[in-house]
């Protein structure tokens, strides 16, 4: 009896230890990539994106030959500063809310005369939407810092928001994903990947506020649209439409659920 309880007692303290190792290797990689992170923080390559991204808002191009220093990104003709911390929102002129990326083709549209259609047919890092991109960079980086305050009093913003609900849980596809399936649920992950809660606010917070960011795997800037596309695809879902609505809600519904937040890309991500 004595050797009986002597080896339950034992068997106990080998899966103690044993979840206690597990969960110090679990902490690990994400301390190391923590760690990588506030090495390389203050070389962050999104910096040369803002470079080339602050030299394309202020160059006349296209047919109508114009800048873009006219360009209206929520807060007046011209102001870049916070207008990334209150994007999404509603459009008087286009008659939608659009984000920033879409904001910006409106503008390269109706100011510089460029195709729309042409971008949004485009590719990722590839002609016009690559300047799309530095733009971005140079946008995102004059709010960080700052309180992410993104609104829902016009009703086309209401029903962004729902669409973007809806569309986050929606499960489908070959492997029968959603948003929800890596987003909605604390303490998840991904290979070394912490998965924010992006249901509640410190999760979206998180989330919305790293990115756009610099992706060190690939080696490129991704925008939030690049970020969505490549969402997509790991849910086996079909290639979204560039700046489509489905894709402005998305971000729609994880921007007011990060409302109070504080805005800290362009981020630095693995």
């Amino acid at each position: 009896m004595i050797k009986y309880h002597a080896n339950k007692a034992l068997i106990a303290i080998s899966l103690f230890l044993l979840h206690a190792t597990v969960a110090q290797a679990q902490q690990a990689p994400t301390a190391e990539i923590e760690k990588y992170r506030a090495m390389i923080a203050d070389g962050n390559p999104s910096d040369l994106y803002e470079m080339a991204g602050e030299e394309l808002w202020k160059k006349k191009m296209g047919p109508k030959n114009a800048s873009l220093e006219k360009c209206d990104l929520g807060m007046g003709p011209g102001i870049i500063k916070g207008v990334y911390a209150v994007l999404p929102k509603y459009f008087k002129d286009t008659d939608r809310v659009e984000d920033l990326e879409s904001r910006v083709v409106s503008c390269m549209e109706s100011l510089q005369g460029f195709s729309a259609k042409d971008i949004i047919n485009g590719s990722f890092g590839k002609g016009k939407r690559k300047d799309v991109e530095a733009v971005v960079a140079y946008v995102v980086a004059n709010s960080k810092g700052m309180t992410i305050n993104v609104s829902v009093s016009h009703p086309k913003e209401k029903e962004m928001y729902e669409l973007g609900k809806k569309s986050f849980f929606y499960q489908a596809g070959p492997m029968d994903f959603s948003c929800a399936s890596c987003h909605a649920d604390p303490g998840k992950r991904i290979r070394l990947q912490d998965l924010p809660n992006l249901t509640e606010q410190k999760g979206a917070a998180l989330g919305w506020g790293a990115w756009p960011a610099y992706r060190v795997s690939s080696g490129t800037f991704w925008t939030m649209q690049y970020r969505l596309n490549d969402c997509y695809r790991q849910q086996r879902f079909p290639e979204p439409i560039y700046i489509s609505d489905d894709t402005i809600a998305v971000s729609m519904y994880m921007a007011v659920n990060a409302n109070g937040g504080k805005m800290a890309a362009p981020g630095l991500k693995r």
